[in-house]
């Protein structure tokens, strides 16, 4: 009988003892919301993530790739690229020239023009410092 008792008791304060330490219902039913409104605003930024990034993209990617260099002699280096970009967009590249230990001595920015075709290949003459042991386009972007 004394543990019913005692069991009837501790039904009896729990209610006080989780107001006391803030676990009542309307805690949890706050902390709910507060959850399922954060993963709904997080959806929402994906969702709208995903649609900006499928309208903007056919328009600004920008695609480059080595073709290969012709190191003319101990001051400069013809670096030959690919450029993929929509037609008629402006596009500025840099292009480099590397050493035996691949560390920059050479570098250029160029300023491509407008073309109508989708994929062209360039060549750009770069200075360096010394002799050149390879030639690379860096990066391109849209001014």
């Amino acid at each position: 009988m004394a543990f019913r008792d005692q069991d009837r008791q501790l039904d009896d304060a729990a209610p006080a003892i989780g107001s006391r330490y803030g676990r009542t219902t309307g805690t949890r039913r706050r902390e709910r919301l507060v959850l399922a409104s954060i993963g709904a605003f997080a959806l929402l930024v994906a969702v709208v993530w995903v649609i900006w990034v499928a309208i903007d993209s056919p328009s600004s990617s920008i695609e480059t790739g080595d073709r290969g260099y012709v190191v003319n002699d101990d001051r400069s280096v013809d670096v030959k690229y690919s450029l993929t970009v929509a037609p008629g967009t402006e596009t500025v590249c840099v292009v480099q020239a590397l050493d035996d230990n691949f560390g920059v001595i050479g570098w250029k920015t160029v300023e491509v023009p407008a073309s109508d075709q989708w994929t062209r290949g360039l060549t750009e003459t770069v200075r360096t410092t010394q002799r050149a042991n390879t030639g690379l386009i860096y990066r391109c972007w849209l001014p």
